[in-house]
C-alpha cells in the first residue's frame, strides 16, 4: 500500500514537472510557468497586438499607453508608458505573465518587476521573422498555441508573398525619419530596415550603430536619398516635408518623393508589419516610377 502511494506521488510529481512551461526569452533568461498564463500585462503597444494575434487577447488585463489596436485593447487599464511603470496598479491586476520590450522597457523596471515576483518575458523583434516567432512564443506561454501557430504561419506566408512580388526590383535609397527634432532615424538592426529590404529599399543609415541614431541634416544631404519616408500622421508629415523642401539639392526633394508613413503600421514590431510592408512597397513603386520619368 505504502509503495503504491509512493509510486502514485512520484507519478504526479513527474506529471507536474512535465506540465511546466519553460521558454527562454530574448535576454537569454528562462521563464518558467507552472501552468499557462491567464492574466497578462503588455508593456508596449506592439506586445498587446502580439498577445491578441496569439489568441490570448481575453487574457490580457493591462496594457501600456497608446495601445489602440485591436479595439479591445483600448478598454484595458493602462499601467505604463515609455518612461514609467505604475507598479502598484500593475500589482492590483495580479498578472502571472508580464510581456516586456527589451530595447523599450527600462531594465530597472524589469528588474523591479522580477524582484517583486512577477514572471517577465522580455522580447525583441529586430527582424521580420521575429514577429511570427514571438506570436508563437506568447501562444505557448498562454496555452493558445493552436491559434498562435496558425496566425504566425499566415504572417510568414504573407511576408514571403511580398518578398517574391518585389524580388529584383530596382533599389531605392531611403532615409526613414522617425523624429524631426532632434532628427532621428533607424539603423540596419531595426525592423524597419528589414521592411525596406523586403521591397527593394536600402536604408541609407543602415551602418549606424545605435538602433535609433540621432543624425544631422548635413548627413542626410551627404547621403542624398532617392526618397524620404516620414513616420508621422499626415498633418504632421506635411509640415515636416515642407521643412525638407528648402534643401533643393536633395534628390528626394527634386523628385518630390517625400511620403508620410503610418507609424502604427511600420514602427510597431507586431503582426501589422504585413500591412506596413505593403505600404512601404507601394510607396517605393511610386518612387521608381518618378525616377523613370
Amino acid at each position: 500500500m505504502i509503495r503504491a502511494l509512493a509510486a502514485a506521488c512520484l507519478a504526479l510529481a513527474v506529471q507536474g514537472a512535465s506540465a511546466q512551461l519553460a521558454l527562454r526569452d530574448d535576454r537569454g533568461v528562462e521563464v518558467v510557468l507552472a501552468v499557462p498564463a491567464t492574466r497578462i500585462v503588455a508593456l508596449a503597444p506592439h506586445l498587446a497586438e502580439i498577445a491578441f494575434a496569439a489568441g490570448a487577447g481575453a487574457k490580457v488585463v493591462g496594457v501600456s499607453a497608446h495601445s489602440d489596436f485591436p479595439a479591445a485593447a483600448v478598454q484595458l487599464p493602462v499601467i505604463s508608458d515609455a518612461t514609467h511603470v505604475d507598479f502598484e496598479a500593475l500589482a492590483l491586476l495580479k498578472p502571472d505573465l508580464v510581456l516586456a520590450w527589451r530595447s523599450g522597457s527600462r531594465a530597472r523596471d524589469v528588474a523591479q518587476l522580477e524582484a517583486r515576483g512577477f514572471r517577465v518575458y522580455s522580447t525583441e523583434a529586430g527582424a521580420l521573422e521575429d514577429v511570427p516567432r514571438l506570436v508563437r512564443a506568447v501562444g505557448r506561454l498562454a496555452g493558445t498555441s493552436a491559434i498562435a501557430d496558425r496566425r504566425a504561419g499566415e504572417i510568414e506566408a504573407e511576408l514571403d508573398a511580398i518578398r517574391r512580388r518585389h524580388a529584383g526590383r530596382p533599389e531605392v535609397r531611403v532615409f526613414y525619419e522617425i523624429w524631426h527634432d532632434p532628427l532621428m532615424t533607424v539603423s540596419g538592426r531595426h525592423l524597419v530596415s528589414g521592411m525596406l529590404a523586403l521591397c527593394g529599399g536600402a536604408n541609407v543609415f543602415a551602418d549606424a550603430q545605435p538602433l535609433t541614431p540621432v543624425i544631422s541634416r548635413e548627413q542626410v544631404l551627404a547621403a542624398n536619398p532617392d526618397a524620404i519616408l516620414l513616420s508621422a500622421p499626415p498633418d504632421q508629415a506635411r509640415a515636416t516635408a515642407a521643412s525638407w523642401r528648402q534643401f533643393k539639392t536633395l534628390r528626394a526633394v527634386q523628385r518630390n518623393q517625400l511620403h508620410a508613413m503610418d507609424p502604427a503600421l511600420i514602427n510597431r514590431m507586431g503582426p501589422r508589419v504585413v500591412e506596413g510592408a505593403e505600404a512601404i512597397c507601394s510607396t517605393l513603386e511610386q518612387v521608381r516610377k518618378a525616377g523613370a520619368n
